[in-house]
């Protein structure tokens, strides 16, 4: 079964803790801090796999957990750090934030290998906040928090051209007879129901690669058929080979046709067709009726600059003669791949995340929290602007208020991180 869209959970590990411990040891009977850091937290990790051309194993399994890391011990010991999770997709697979569905990663590469998202820090032992004033601290850090998120896999197929078209025109009997591809032919509607790829040899020898997109109808932007499933697929094609049933057996306008299938992906993306060269493929040709059908596609597409091909896919006449143009179009096409580039900006909104207030002793306080330390990152305190800075966000983050709740006093000590300074109202 093919399946190219899923929705899965992921969670990076979460940072051990610090240790809060003192020497212990004959001789030594008023030892300092050895409390020894935690360890990090495992990544999520995503990688290329060549060997594997759907999603189909996240139909089955849905959470992705990266293992925490360990709390630090005794006598300075480092705790260990948490194994990272790496998850396997096929190429072209794009990473998107559910919610938001903005782009994360596209693993467009071969073996591409990419951490997505990061195992959180381990926290600091207490061994790193003795002072002068303050050699037995009994407090560490606690580790960093996981990440957590739900997110959608795409897998937009990497080829360089696409075979567009209503269904039962004959695209995968064309692929069939230009390539070694064996897709099912039969006919009936959407005999094909997953993309098939074939590789092509012009008469220099260079290679290229074409799908066989399944049948698109109207209404397929908004997802009538199967065909909504699939415009994914057409959107990293460099070339388009439109291919329409010029002897009309079912009754349509194959001029009609080459407009609504055009229209339906731009509703998709209208950026689809854009800087895309396209040909259209007049197909059935070895039946009668079909000369005046094929005047009328040339009369109105190559005007606007899309060459018109007769052809037979089933008797093979002029398929030559289509690769040769489709190999032309291709050189005139930048030779590389379409990338969907990041979006998704992690927690970059830092006015919402959470913080917490420990009363560590009777007159010592301690903030934690992501907005926190990233802060602190980037503000310089040794300035009057960066430390008037840094006191406004104290007050409208609410951690003044939070400090006054907890029973905090002029003059006790807060620790925010490595800064640690007396309060004062």
């Amino acid at each position: 079964m093919f399946v190219d869209k899923v929705k899965i959970f992921v969670r990076s590990g979460k940072g051990g803790d610090g240790h809060v411990s003192f020497r212990r040891e004959k001789y030594v009977p008023n030892g300092g801090p050895d409390g020894g850091d935690g360890g990090r937290g495992g990544h999520i990790i995503f990688e290329v796999d060549p060997g594997i051309n759907t999603l189909m194993q996240f139909r089955h399994n849905r959470h992705y957990k990266a293992q925490d890391g360990e709390s630090g011990g005794k006598k300075r010991c480092h705790g260990k750090d948490g194994a990272d999770l790496v998850i396997r997709v096929p190429q072209g697979t794009v990473l998107r934030e559910a919610e938001s569905l903005k782009v994360i990663a596209d693993l467009h590469a071969l073996n591409q290998r990419e951490i997505i998202f990061s195992g959180g820090k381990g926290g600091r032992g207490n061994q790193h906040f003795a002072t002068a004033t303050r050699q037995a601290p009994r407090y560490a850090e606690k580790g960093q928090s996981a990440k957590e998120y739900w997110i959608v896999l795409e897998l937009k197929m990497i080829a360089d051209v696409g075979l567009v078209g209503y269904p039962n025109v004959g695209k995968s009997t064309l692929l069939s007879m230009v390539s070694n591809a064996q897709p099912k032919i039969a006919n009936y509607h959407f005999t094909t129901l997953s993309p098939n790829l074939g590789v092509i040899t012009n008469k220099h020898g260079k290679q290229f690669v074409m799908a066989d997109i399944p049948g698109l109808i109207e209404g397929a932007a908004e997802g009538v058929g199967l065909g909504h499933d699939f415009l994914r697929h057409v959107e990293r094609t460099k070339v388009l080979i439109h291919v329409v049933d010029a002897a009309g057996t079912e009754g349509r306008d194959p001029v009609q046709d080459i407009y609504t299938i055009q229209k339906e992906m731009n509703l998709y993306n209208d950026e689809m067709l854009k800087n895309k060269p396209q040909i259209i493929a007049a197909n059935k040709i070895d039946i009668d009726n079909c000369t005046e059908n094929i005047e009328r596609l040339k009369a109105e597409f190559e005007p606007q600059g899309i060459e018109v091909i007769p052809i037979s896919a089933a008797g093979n006449q002029n398929l030559q003669e289509l690769m040769q143009k489709t190999a032309a179009l291709l050189a005139q096409v930048a030779d590389q791949t379409v990338i969907f580039e990041p979006e998704f900006e992690e927690l970059s909104d830092m006015s919402n995340l959470p913080f917490t207030v420990t009363k560590v002793e009777d007159d010592y306080y301690a903030v934690e929290g992501v907005g926190v330390e990233r802060m602190i990152g980037y503000t310089s305190l040794d300035t009057e602007k960066g430390f008037a800075f840094f006191q406004k966000y104290l007050r409208e983050k609410g951690i003044v208020d939070a400090l006054e709740e907890a029973g905090i006093q002029e003059g006790d000590t807060v620790r925010i991180y490595d800064l640690e300074f007396e309060y004062f109202k």
